[in-house]
């Protein structure tokens, strides 16, 4: 199974056929969320993620600002996409 086959999911990578959300979300209703676009580039050394700890800080950030407690710190979100 390839990265591009499985989604981060409630802490773990599961397959894409797996993540499923509840009707009852309430992102799903009301569209409450926060999200941050990450560019990434493929180099002789391998995927490089272009400010990837900026962009997480800033994901935090726009959480906190709606009161969502993030149940990751910046760290493991680093580890678990990168």
């Amino acid at each position: 199974m390839s990265s591009a086959d499985v989604i981060w999911m409630n802490g773990e990578l599961v397959p894409w056929e797996d993540a499923k959300v509840h009707v009852l979300t309430h992102g799903l209703h009301y569209g409450t969320g926060v999200f941050e676009g990450i560019r990434a580039y493929e180099t002789e050394r391998g995927t490089a993620v272009f400010r990837h700890r900026e962009h997480l800080d800033r994901l935090r950030r726009s959480g906190e600002l709606y009161y969502m407690e993030l149940p990751y710190d910046v760290e493991a979100l680093r580890s678990a996409t990168h």
